[in-house]
């Protein structure tokens, strides 16, 4: 087992120069003193957005495939790629900035209620898709030129989540953290006797950090007393110099292991779920009381799609297999079971801790996907799916958590960044890989999904853990 050795700050005003805490520590604990508050709860609305935004911008493609299927005239490797677009975002700055302005205490519970924001606005997203994506509305510009559908409405209307989180980002200030790496200690103590007015309701005299750093200013002043006028070449060669630490051993084969776990998972977690309501509407309009197992409505939606996709001489309307009632309503228990394991989750990390619950997390997903192959009802369709797709994105998550926990601040948003990107590569490689694999048969993505799965479990397992 590997282990991380993080000592215990030393207490602030500490009289030993060699004990006396880092400005790192001297902001964390300044955060306890700030407490959980009205700032926290505002961060937290505002993450929301910011999570709802990313998730609108992933989750709009799946439910208008069905939809558009002959405006677009799509094959399943073509909607697979469509899925795979959105993928290449990036939501490491929402995961950081708000990791940064919790303490240590409270940061891995405050980090799980965020990644459950993903869960909830999921339904929002259902609940809007289901309002508007059975309407037929239909605009016309231009003499034809343009021609505006239900779904080009559905995104123009989804996009309002990313401007709101905009707005509200904007008025929310900038890490601490990032200050103190910048040496800008004047700006980070405002910030955080700001959090603790917030919080407390208390005047700024009685914040025990009110005076904080103002002799470490002093004295940088005057070690820097000269001109510092950098060029360009020497401003690479700190930018070098600063991240240099973060691909040497042992923190750079902690990079490359999570990255490749977050790889899996990620892949795992976004073929299931962004595929889930073009399968779901499958099964609506292709199962029978005779034909209730899912390969089956697979093989038969996939013949039938091979044959309009390559007979372009037929003078056939065509006829989309629209989402259902019953598609949304699936959507919407989906997303509700997503919200439970964080619920369990927030209460076992403390106590069975990260990595622990991550390697349980990939043995429960290996079942349930392996399950799917053989779901031959539509409530075991939905259960399972439900079901894998909750342990996927807790998986997801504890990922991001290890990230923050074993990286300090200083190489946490590249680290966060690079396991990310990763992340969005395998939502990408899955999403491309799915149609192809389905092509060969019903049963080939799911065993090649568990097969992936039981190999993130052994790489789980060499996870460095933390000291207590």
């Amino acid at each position: 087992m590997i282990e991380l050795n993080t000592q215990t700050p030393p207490v602030h005003g500490s009289n030993d120069p060699a004990n006396a805490p880092t400005a790192m520590q001297e902001v964390n604990l300044a955060l306890k003193e700030c407490g959980l508050g009205l700032f926290h709860i505002r961060l937290l609305c505002t993450s929301f957005f910011g999570m709802a935004s990313g998730v609108a911008v992933l989750n709009s493609t799946p439910y208008i495939l069905p939809v558009a299927e002959c405006d677009l005239n799509m094959s399943l490797l073509q909607k697979g790629v469509l899925n795979a677009m959105p993928s290449a975002t990036s939501f490491a700055p929402v995961i950081t900035l708000t990791s940064e302005f919790c303490h240590s205490d409270v940061r891995d519970r405050v980090m799980l209620i965020q990644s459950s924001f993903a869960a909830i606005s999921q339904v929002a997203i259902v609940l809007m898709s289901w309002a508007i994506l059975p309407q037929n509305w239909e605009q016309t510009y231009f003499n034809g030129t343009i021609v505006l559908h239900t779904w080009n409405f559905y995104l123009f209307i989804m996009s309002l989540w990313s401007l709101t989180a905009t707005i509200l980002y904007a008025f929310l200030p900038e890490s601490p953290k990032y200050y103190i790496t910048q040496k800008r200690y004047d700006e980070a103590r405002d910030i955080l006797v700001k959090i603790y007015k917030q919080n407390t309701g208390k005047p700024a005299d009685t914040f025990p950090y009110k005076n904080v750093w103002k002799e470490r200013i002093k004295q940088e002043i005057e070690e820097s007393s000269g001109p510092s006028a950098k060029n360009c070449g020497q401003m690479l060669s700190t930018g070098v110099h600063n991240i240099k630490p973060l691909f040497q051993k042992p923190r750079g084969l902690y990079l490359i292991l999570l990255c490749a776990l977050n790889f899996f998972s990620m892949l795992l977690y976004n073929v299931i779920r962004l595929w889930f309501p073009q399968l779901s509407t499958i099964v609506e309009h292709y199962s029978s009381a005779e034909n209730q197992d899912l390969c089956a409505m697979l093989d038969a939606y996939t013949h039938d799609l091979g044959v309009r996709t390559s007979n372009v001489t037929v003078n056939e309307v065509c006829v989309p297999t629209v989402s259902g009632t019953e598609t949304y309503i699936n959507s919407v228990i989906l997303g509700t079971v997503c919200i439970l394991p964080y619920i369990v989750t927030s209460v076992l990390v403390g106590k069975v801790g990260k990595k622990n619950l991550y390697i349980a997390c990939c043995l429960i997903s290996v079942g349930a996907t392996l399950g799917l192959r053989w779901a031959s009802s539509k409530v075991g369709f939905v259960a399972l799916f439900s079901f894998d797709v909750s342990i996927a994105q807790m998986a997801k998550s504890l990922n991001q958590a290890l990230v923050v926990e074993i990286f300090p601040t200083t190489m946490r948003t590249l680290s966060i960044a690079m396991v990310m990107t990763i992340g969005r590569i395998g939502s990408v490689v899955g999403n491309v890989l799915f149609p192809i694999l389905l092509d060969m048969g019903c049963a080939v993505p799911f065993y090649t999904l568990a097969v992936t799965m039981i190999g993130t479990t052994m790489l789980s397992l060499v996870i460095p853990v933390k000291k207590k």
